[in-house]
């Protein structure tokens, strides 16, 4: 027994050992990224003085709170954040109403096409934003509907949708195939019907890949520049991802770029408390779309 346990933990050692280059390289680049992140955060409560000079963490003049204040206010970052909020709030619920029913029906029930649609799907996930840009924004422009901001956020809204709705729907649908079929046998059984099995037992089962990919798409709506860029008009419906790339063209002649890291904490803030808090249900949700139930 104990030259067993010796082999073992020779074994294990030689294990960890060959792991030994990934965990070095791993450990370095989270030191990287959290110094990294540090020097921003520090750089948010300085002077544009002490970011040249290269006493950001001394901070020599104080902890500048002020600073958060004016980009929220002056720079019109809390406009930019709301409008974002907005846009990936409702493009993120209107993706779960949709993409969930599809993909479950997709993924439970044959059907002529079934194979079609998912190849579909799948063949949408390939073709770039950019090849649809021009003829949607002619389409758009049409309607005389650019300068109406309500309408000008509809638009962008029912973008961030369809353009997202492959995805979504293909993720989903590889939640619910691995999902066991004997709860909906059971539920059949006891005389309930398709829709409502899979609104009370199976959806709330997908719980995990449902928050996986609603945070994925969160994080994708929030950082999208390039629809916003040609869609939004005026400062009213701007996305953060808009206003901060104006806010870096401003720096040459206002200078305060203490000021434009605090934009950029504020900005970075939201899909940073989403993973912090759930982490554990993206993991979930990623592994479990590779395991069968």
């Amino acid at each position: 027994m104990a030259k067993e346990k010796k082999v073992r933990e020779r074994v294990n050692w030689h294990r960890e050992l060959r792991l030994a280059p990934g965990y070095i390289i791993l450990s370095l680049w989270v030191l990287f990224t959290f110094v990294l992140l540090g020097w921003v955060v520090g750089a948010s409560f300085s002077t544009s003085k002490e970011i040249f000079s290269g006493t950001v963490f001394q901070f020599e003049s104080g902890i500048h709170l002020e600073n958060y204040a004016k980009a929220w206010n002056t720079s019109n970052v809390s406009v930019f954040f709301m409008n974002s909020l907005v846009y990936a709030s409702i493009s993120c619920a209107l993706l779960i109403v949709i993409c969930a029913p599809a993909a479950y029906v997709l993924s439970r029930f044959t059907f002529w096409g079934n194979r079609l649609v998912q190849n579909g799907f799948v063949a949408a996930m390939g073709v770039p934003a950019t090849m649809i840009v021009l003829p949607l924004f002619g389409l758009v422009a049409g309607w005389n509907i650019l300068n109406v901001s309500l309408a000008n956020r509809a638009v962008l809204i029912f973008l961030y949708v369809g353009i997202n709705v492959p995805y979504t729907t293909i993720f989903l649908l590889t939640f619910f195939s691995n999902l066991s079929k004997s709860f909906e046998e059971a539920a059949a059984i006891d005389g309930c019907p398709p829709m409502k099995t899979f609104w009370k037992i199976m959806l709330p089962m997908a719980q995990p890949g449902i928050i996986t990919v609603t945070i994925f798409n969160f994080i994708n709506v929030w950082n999208e520049y390039f629809m916003s860029l040609i869609f939004a008009n005026s400062d009213k419906v701007k996305s953060v991802a808009i206003g901060l790339y104006g806010m870096i063209n401003s720096m040459r002649y206002t200078g305060d770029y203490a000021g434009m890291f605090a934009a950029v904490v504020i900005v970075f803030l939201p899909t940073f408390v989403l993973y912090v808090f759930l982490s554990e249900k993206i993991i979930a949700g990623v592994t479990g779309g590779g395991v069968k139930g």
